[in-house]
């Protein structure tokens, strides 16, 4: 009986947004991180992203697990719609790091339509507060919406990685539309 409340607690836990530490108003730590596009090495900046316009930035636990594939394939073929919009969309984990340059140019993952950049030991999703409590190794599933001049505008925790997309969306068309 306690095992199945405890299970039941978790699962509550699981199914739930999670609240994110960086909160909209927040200034949204800047980082470089070395990653891949399209199976290419790369570098991406932050700060020389925003100079652009306002940047996805979404954490994800593994490279090249069933979730974190989803996600992937869902900002891929949003990519248009962030174009349109002026975001730039950067995927960034601290799990299967070995797995990165693979899925940033698999047509079934990223299809070489947004970076994916490493976070070895987690540094960067330390400073986001978006790492995985199981595995304090690897980052969570958190989206940020991050505005030309460095402030959160939204963000959004959950495991389920079938809302990020038209979370940040939806964020990024209200920055559009100079709300």
């Amino acid at each position: 009986m306690k095992s199945l409340a405890i299970f039941a607690a978790l699962a509550a836990f699981a199914a739930s947004p999670a609240a994110a530490a960086l909160k909209a108003g927040d200034a949204a730590p800047d980082f470089v991180a070395k990653g891949f596009q399209a199976g290419k090495p790369l570098t991406f900046s932050l700060a020389a992203a925003r100079k652009k316009g306002p940047v996805v930035l979404y954490f994800f636990p593994a490279a090249d697990t069933k979730g974190c594939n989803l996600e992937a394939k869902m900002f891929a073929d949003a990519m248009p719609q962030f174009a349109a919009a002026g975001a730039t969309v950067i995927g960034v984990t601290a799990g299967n790091l070995d797995k990165l340059q693979k899925i940033s140019a698999d047509t079934d993952k990223c299809s070489g339509k947004f970076p994916v950049a490493g976070d070895p030991g987690a540094q960067v999703a330390r400073r986001y507060d978006a790492i995985l409590p199981m595995k304090p190794d690897w980052s969570d599933r958190t989206s940020y919406v991050i505005s030309r001049d460095g402030k959160i505008v939204h963000a959004y925790s959950k495991a389920d990685p079938t809302e990020h997309v038209s979370q940040t969306l939806t964020a990024v068309k209200a920055i559009q539309r100079g709300r």
